[in-house]
């Protein structure tokens, strides 16, 4: 009796483990998703600026 109490103390210890570790990775999963909406919302906003595409001087030899 006592090594199936064990056992069930084992079993609910790695389901928690692997819930935690499921919540984990949902949360990178939302961070990087969250981070790329950012970053397209930026890109947009940055593509119309007015930025030199070439440098203002020439370079010297």
């Amino acid at each position: 009796m006592f090594e199936y109490e064990i056992q069930q103390t084992r079993t609910a210890e790695l389901i928690r483990r692997a819930d935690e570790e499921r919540l984990a990775r949902e949360a990178v999963r939302a961070r990087r998703a969250a981070r790329r909406e950012a970053a397209k919302g930026t890109a947009e906003a940055e593509s119309h600026s007015f930025r030199y595409r070439r440098h203002r001087f020439t370079r010297a030899a």
